[in-house]
């Protein structure tokens, strides 16, 4: 609205109105909006969500200050989903498909969390939303963005490539190709040459243009995967106050950056990474995320005084799986987003060796003391339980084990950003 109304008023050359020209105005502007949106509605959204006792169903899994969490409010992911989308459609560029795509990555898990959060506190049980309508909706989402990135010609890139430099035969330049391409590509960590073309996987088929198609359905399935994997352990790690909305919000300064460099063709020269027109304007989403996540921890820190419930969590992974993708840094997800692909593995593990166990000695046994990841470190140890991993013995406080994950995000963040400078 804001960017339409300047930019119109630049015609006729009203003071101030080229402001709206620059990324970093706009995405400050959207940061500080943001978290102003979330601290101040967030209270009246709170005092709302009392009266209409939407409480948290608590399970008694003999936690520490576990039951002391009862009936504090949930769904709380609505003052995120509000804090996130105004500023967008105020400062944001609503002809840019990357803006687009992520208003709609928004609003479409934000839907599907709703429902899950909406049908836990209707039936009164832990169960929501079945599992397989939360996997259809995010496999949906997966499609969509896929899709739209292989036929939307507005979602191009252009390569990085090193030439020899005319100073020296040991010296080389960094330039971009001078068209816009339509590829698959994207970054793989830890490699010399480090974009990665899907194409290849496919190159083995003799018929180019089959060998291009099926190349794109390759990417669009690992569109399908980095959403569902990411979403499901966002969702996985919301389970102590301030965990999941802190953690997110490192990933997202991560990305943020990312989209900042990769949006500016001099920035991504310097880097040797590619150059994608239009996505800066990503760079006015993650204020807007990024602010309402901060603005929500002032509520949701230790002890927390209302939960975001799946209305939150599933549309934070949503929309950092979603956000990766678009900048082609899908690939980087095992590393920045470590701390969720841990959550999910962590319940895999147990369960299967759970299941292992019982089928092969009569009796379960577990790896961890308990899962996902977080409550391992919460609980006591119990002789009773028989688990591989009895470490720590005793509980670690909620809180320090939140700051600790914290701090192995931001350990994840430089170590993604390292990766792209290991050649």
């Amino acid at each position: 609205m804001f960017y339409w109304l300047f930019y119109f008023l630049r015609d006729y050359d009203f003071p101030g109105s080229g402001l709206m020209g620059y990324i970093t105005f706009r995405a400050g502007f959207s940061f500080a909006i943001s978290m102003i949106i979330a601290l101040v509605f967030g209270r009246s959204i709170i005092t709302r969500l009392q009266k209409m006792q939407v409480g948290e169903v608590i399970r008694n899994l003999g936690l520490e200050g576990q039951m002391s969490k009862k009936g504090t409010p949930t769904m709380g992911g609505v003052i995120i989903i509000l804090a996130i989308l105004v500023p967008c459609l105020l400062f944001g560029n609503l002809s840019n498909i990357y803006m687009i795509l992520m208003i709609v990555s928004t609003l479409w898990m934000g839907a599907i969390g709703f429902l899950d959060d909406y049908r836990k506190l209707k039936y009164h049980n832990k169960d929501g939303l079945k599992g397989k309508y939360k996997v259809t909706g995010q496999v949906g989402l997966g499609l969509l963005v896929g899709i739209t990135m292989w036929l939307s010609p507005n979602i191009v890139m252009s390569e990085n490539m090193e030439i020899e430099s005319r100073e020296g035969p040991d010296l080389v330049e960094i330039v971009h190709s001078g068209t816009m391409e339509k590829t698959p590509q994207t970054t793989i960590p830890f490699f010399k040459n480090n974009n990665f073309n899907y194409e290849w996987v496919t190159s083995w088929i003799d018929d180019p243009q089959a060998a291009q198609t099926l190349g794109w359905i390759v990417f669009v399935f690992v569109v399908i995967i980095a959403v569902t994997a990411v979403s499901n352990g966002a969702n996985l790690t919301d389970g102590l106050d301030g965990l999941c909305a802190g953690t997110s919000a490192i990933i997202g300064v991560a990305l943020a950056i990312m989209a900042y460099l990769g949006g500016n063709i001099i920035y991504a020269g310097y880097l040797n990474i590619m150059y994608i027109p239009g996505s800066e304007e990503l760079v006015v989403y993650a204020g807007a995320f990024i602010g309402a996540l901060v603005g929500f921890l002032w509520y949701n820190a230790f002890p927390a005084q209302v939960f975001m419930g799946d209305t939150g969590s599933l549309t934070l992974g949503g929309i950092l799986a979603v956000f990766a993708i678009l900048i082609r840094k899908e690939l980087l997800i095992p590393v920045l987003c470590l701390t969720f692909f841990l959550e999910d593995v962590s319940v895999m593990i147990q369960v299967g060796y759970f299941k292992y166990t019982k089928r092969r000695y009569g009796e379960g046994r577990r790896v961890f003391k308990m899962t996902p990841l977080h409550h391992h470190f919460q609980k006591a140890g119990d002789p009773s339980i028989k688990s591989v991993l009895n470490y720590p013995a005793g509980p670690i406080p909620e809180n320090k084990i939140v700051v600790r994950f914290w701090i192995v995000g931001i350990l994840l963040a430089a170590i993604t950003f390292v990766s792209l400078k290991i050649r």
